[in-house]
């Protein structure tokens, strides 16, 4: 609606309020202000603007880096709900849209008076409603999904501020996705990336583009297209002081920009991406967007990443260059990290190798795996994902720049390669596929590596106080590149985990709940193990040994597995020929992994017993005979379910005094445990008519033989019986 005076057209100042992602505000500033805009000032998330009415409308249509762009209708203090009503029911509602319209209220925002926000929404609703009625208008109806009006409420600072989306779907969508990858790029979010990297229409390069979102934005600026040109519907449509022709006027102005602008591009944009079916949704999205004759799409790996350019024809003369911008995965859970280091690495890697001249801009949520690009940034930014914090870094790859030839990590990856040449060939004769392959054997680079089969388990000790968390997370991150590149094994097949150093088995923490597991052999044994799930994998390999030893003695045995984990032990009892096995846990979750190895080597009947308990309990009141007992009690525990918390320092003579119940008269028991300088009460042991023999040495496997305190492992017997 225009308003006159005398015939002439008068100029009226509205107030506007253009929403944006954290870390844009400057960029829509900016923006704001070319295209008109008056009196711009910069808040969180937002820019606050003045203009006529064609500024908002501009806004809508041109911002590139907009969320949403709001009317702003009254701002009013407010210390109570009737405050809001109060002031919500002043607003001359009548005059923006008819009784016949659907609306939509969005609050946000708290005090003591409004503590949730639908209550919020609610009070501001029935200020609406109760003005129409009063005035004998029809009420509007509310329409949650698809208004016909939305209004939007913001409590903060004891003012309430009350505005009209005139943008209807919010700006970043632009309506050419015809479908997008796991985690698609915002459009506004994709702008303030190309806008940050200093693009001014080179050459442009997105190796890892997923739905192709960077690379139709750069086409839309480069070829002056209006961002909101090809959207259908406005949150204006229905406002009553909607000017159908001054919008009109201006959407034909952008639509004969866009044409003249589409005809001069020679713009050129190459987009690469690894997944063929994601490759497809970008070359769909680009044609849906006009755009598709503009960009180059090819599907190839960042591994094997080249420069799109062509080589000069005339020898000596410069090649071209351009700017690689990418927004690479950067996964949001640690067991995701190792082939995200190994995408990173590459992407350095190609880059020195094959773009040199060349800037690159990428985004990520990650320093670490940013600095695995082994590239010094020039600039910085900090921008938001949604509400993750990520930086962008912009960086000028040399002229003479080459791949690096240097090994990461290189100390390290030469233990680990001289520990690999050892140990396979061993294990291969031993007829294992599952082993300890380094264990800290350098102070600096502090994990554990243990494989299975073709995977890699990294666990991370924690680190001396002393030592910087960064560095010590770079090392980390150093180490399992390295190791990735020593064993030749798929990133995708690494898995991280950080821990403490643990002197007991008292700490069987779930991690996920995806019910991932495989199968290894062990000495003939099969056996689950779950290497992504849980902070231990379901097979302690430093008792390999004795679960050997245990299989050789076993042979028409009474068989009692105590504290038994996920039952290997028992496993190797049954196919040494027990006569019978009781297999004891607390864990409901374990013992049913003890089951599924039991079957998974056909070892089934009622001579193989489960029973799930508090250990320590059980034990103090059986009274069943066993010729073969195996205890692995955990360091120290005051589990829940526990009647008292548990010792092994002290409370292991208490222990024996109960087995020794159950150990038949030329029964072996065989005690095991991992508390680094355990101290056996041999004088207790022989009061209590029992001996024992130091078996550690026996016990430790080839590839534990440098920790020296990884267990500790006895044979203990009744006094009167030869060991």
């Amino acid at each position: 609606m225009r308003h006159y005076f005398y015939g002439i057209p008068v100029s009226v100042m509205k107030e506007f309020f253009a929403t944006c992602p954290k870390g844009l505000e400057n960029l829509l500033a900016v923006e704001l202000t070319t295209l008109g805009a008056e009196q711009v000032r910069e808040t969180v998330a937002g820019v606050h603007f003045k203009g006529e009415l064609a500024i908002g409308y501009k806004a809508c249509l041109w911002s590139r880096f907009a969320s949403r762009i709001v009317l702003v209708l009254s701002e009013f203090q407010m210390n109570d709900d009737l405050d809001l009503y109060l002031g919500a029911h002043t607003i001359p509602w009548e005059e923006h849209f008819p009784g016949t319209a659907t609306i939509a209220v969005d609050f946000t925002g708290t005090n003591p008076a409004i503590r949730n926000t639908q209550y919020g929404a609610l009070k501001i609703k029935d200020a609406i409603v109760d003005r129409f009625t009063k005035r004998g208008h029809v009420r509007p109806d509310v329409d949650k999904k698809s208004p016909d009006i939305r209004i939007m409420a913001h409590l903060g600072k004891g003012k309430a501020n009350i505005t009209l989306d005139l943008s209807g779907p919010a700006l970043h969508q632009r309506f050419y996705r015809q479908g997008t990858g796991e985690a698609p790029l915002k459009e506004n979010l994709a702008c303030a990336m190309i806008a940050r990297s200093g693009w001014t229409g080179e050459p442009m390069m997105d190796p890892m583009c997923g739905s192709g979102t960077l690379l139709i934005e750069a086409a839309f600026i480069a070829a002056d297209m209006a961002p909101a040109l090809r959207r259908e519907r406005f949150g204006f449509d229905r406002w009553l002081q909607h000017d159908g022709d001054l919008w009109q006027s201006l959407k034909m102005e952008a639509q004969v920009r866009a044409k003249r602008g589409m005809q001069r591009c020679e713009v050129k944009l190459f987009g690469c991406d690894a997944d063929p079916r994601v490759l497809m949704k970008a070359r769909d999205n680009a044609k849906a967007a006009g755009v598709a004759h503009l960009i180059t799409f090819k599907q190839a790996d960042v591994t094997a990443l080249e420069n799109p350019l062509p080589m000069p024809a005339v020898e000596g003369e410069a090649r071209q260059v351009g700017m690689l911008i990418s927004n690479p995965p950067y996964g949001e859970r640690l067991g995701e990290f190792p082939a995200l280091l190994e995408v990173h690495q590459a992407l350095g890697d190609a880059l020195r190798r094959s773009f040199q001249g060349w800037k690159v801009t990428i985004l990520s949520a990650s320093p670490e795996l940013l600095s695995c690009l082994r590239l010094r940034a020039d600039k910085q930014y900090r921008l938001f994902n949604g509400a993750l914090e990520c930086q962008l870094r912009n960086y000028q790859i040399a002229l003479d720049s080459v791949a690096s030839q240097k090994e990461v990590a290189q100390d390290f990856a030469n233990r680990l390669r001289k520990n690999l040449k050892t140990l396979e060939k061993w294990a291969s004769k031993e007829g294992i596929d599952c082993y300890r392959l380094y264990d800290a054997d350098l102070p600096e680079y502090n994990a554990a590596i243990d494989r299975y089969r073709d995977y890699l388990v990294v666990q991370e000790y924690a680190a001396p106080k002393d030592i910087p968390a960064q560095k010590t997370r770079q090392r980390l991150l150093d180490m399992v590149q390295a190791a990735i590149k020593v064993t030749g094994m798929d990133g995708e097949k690494v898995i991280l985990k950080v821990r403490e150093r643990q002197e007991g088995k008292q700490q069987y923490q779930k991690l996920s709940e995806e019910q991932h597991r495989m199968e290894v052999q062990e000495y003939g044994a099969r056996l689950w193990v779950n290497l992504y799930d849980y902070l231990d994998t379901g097979l302690f390999l430093d008792h390999r040994q004795t679960r050997r030893m245990l299989g050789q003695m076993a042979k028409g045995k009474r068989f009692l597995n105590l504290f038994a984990y996920t039952g290997s032990a028992t496993v190797h009892a049954g196919l040494g020929g027990a006569s019978e096995t009781t297999t004891v846990d607390m864990s409901h979750t374990y013992l049913n992994w003890a089951q599924d190895n039991m079957r998974l080597n056909s070892l089934v009947g009622r001579q193989h017993k489960f029973v799930q308990a508090d250990c320590l309990k059980w034990l103090s009141e059986a009274e069943d005979q066993y010729d073969l007992i195996f205890i692995d009690p955990p360091t120290f525990s005051n589990s829940k379910r526990m009647d008292e918390s548990f010792d092994v320092q002290r409370d292991h003579l208490l222990l024996m005094q109960h087995l020794k119940r159950l150990l038949a008269a030329d029964g072996t028991l065989v005690f095991s445990n991992n508390k680094r300088h355990f101290k056996m009460d041999l004088a207790g042991l022989e009061a209590a008519g029992l001996k024992a023999q130091n078996i550690t040495g026996k016990t430790r496997p080839k590839d534990f033989e440098r920790n020296q305190h990884i267990h500790n492992c006895w044979i203990i017997t009744h006094a009167e019986t030869q060991a």
